[in-house]
């Protein structure tokens, strides 16, 4: 005979509305599409969700890892959460179902384990290289936001060119704000939205190394595009890129994070990095490149190689097209790719890749680290590309990928 279900006790997976950054890793990332949002919040139906653990990992903000004991009965339904804007606190409980959570905790975390075997199976790593610096994370909320001060805001793009994508500078002066390259952090835009709540974070690449955009500087870079359509071609304007664009020197903005714990470059003598990126996903590849570039300049070079493919419809959209080309090739083996240059074939990184062949599986044969950043549509392309480069070399991308993915080689951030 089945108990009833106010006296059934459930552990409710829910989501911090407040520390939650929009970033829909959980909802892509859920196995069993237990996950949805609205227009503000990501939330978890508690009759699809088996406590799986799959979404833990890769949340970058940790807003994804909160449970609340309910009576099965009682359990918050998705209105109840698509109203949040914090999560609830959790209610007295009896000792039964205290136990009874317990339980449910241990099989949880058995399940976690089962999934760290299939790790193989995810097309990015969820941990950091073993040699990356220690990341520091969620120093500041949505609560409890840090000021930062516009340092100076300039257009990278031409201004004949669609695409309006912006260098902005934040000087948190002397407050504590460390960040490492492939890190992000939320910006928090002022007013309220179409419900009459304060706007939730909105998350950028840090586009600066850790020394700051300005070497000893308490300050970092973002790359933003300006939004003013959405990917079907319709009117849309961005808050938050349009809030940063339209920023004056001087200005004020409120600033959460930083977030990240798994896109973080390797430190270790002779580690090669190979990115590829498409527009503002050169963010985080800035960052590292000139990371390594200021080692090198002060004669402390790692050794290793970079190699950069770098995506763009014209040189003008390319966001830091001329520090680009003044970068040695002896320091980064450079490839670009344009499609929409008058009187020339289409080309995307894909193809540049496919035309680097031997270079770049030269490169994989060593103690190589991939980064992927850019508009989710590359990734089939570039992974196509990595696998027909491989097998022309007898080389085996599928099981290569896997080790590089456990190893925490191998990372991947669209949108």
């Amino acid at each position: 005979m089945n108990a009833p279900e106010s006296i059934i006790w459930i552990r409710q997976h829910v989501i911090d509305p407040e520390v939650c950054i929009r970033c829909n890793t959980c909802e892509e990332t859920c196995p069993v599409d237990a996950i949805t949002h609205d227009s503000r919040n990501y939330v978890v139906n508690a009759d699809i969700c088996n406590a799986c653990m799959a979404c833990i990992s890769p949340c970058p903000t940790g807003s994804i890892d909160h449970w609340r004991t309910v009576s099965k009965k009682a359990a918050y339904s998705l209105q109840d959460q698509f109203g949040w804007d914090e999560l609830p606190p959790q209610q007295e409980i009896p000792d039964d179902a205290l136990a009874a959570s317990a339980q449910e905790t241990a099989a949880a975390e058995g399940a976690l384990e089962g999934l760290q075997v299939n790790a193989a199976t995810s097309p990015s790593s969820t941990m950091a290289p073993w040699s990356a610096a220690h990341p520091y994370v969620n120093l500041y909320t949505l609560k409890n936001p840090v000021t930062a001060t516009v340092a100076g805001n300039y257009r990278l793009t031409g201004p004949d060119t669609q695409n309006d994508i912006h260098h902005i500078v934040l000087d948190f002066g002397t407050q504590f704000f460390p960040v490492l390259e492939g890190q992000s952090i939320g910006v928090i835009p002022p007013g309220v939205d179409a419900n009459g709540k304060p706007h939730y974070l909105r998350m950028y690449s840090v586009a600066s190394p850790r020394e700051g955009e300005r070497d000893g500087y308490n300050n970092l870079a973002l790359t933003v595009k300006r939004v003013l359509e959405d990917h079907q071609g319709q009117a849309v304007r961005g808050v938050g890129s349009n809030y940063l664009c339209d920023l004056q020197k001087g200005d004020s903005v409120q600033i959460a994070g930083p977030f990240g714990t798994d896109y973080l470059m390797p430190n270790q003598p002779g580690s090669n990095i190979l990115m590829i990126c498409t527009g503002t996903g050169s963010a985080p590849m800035r960052a590292m490149t000139e990371h390594r570039r200021r080692l090198m300049a002060k004669g402390q070079s790692k050794g290793g190689k970079l190699m950069l493919f770098f995506g763009a419809r014209r040189p003008e959209e390319l966001p830091y097209f001329g520090p680009l080309l003044k970068l040695p090739p002896a320091f980064i083996d450079m490839h670009l790719a344009f499609s929409r240059v008058e009187g020339q074939p289409r080309a995307y990184v894909q193809d540049r890749i496919r035309e680097a062949g031997r270079s770049v599986t030269d490169l994989l044969g060593g103690d190589t680290y991939i980064y992927i950043c850019g508009l989710k549509g590359m990734e089939t392309g570039v992974m196509e590309a990595l696998r027909e480069s491989c097998s022309a070399v007898g080389m085996d991308w599928p099981a290569l990928h896997g080790k590089m993915v456990r190893e925490g080689r191998f990372h991947v951030e669209t949108y």
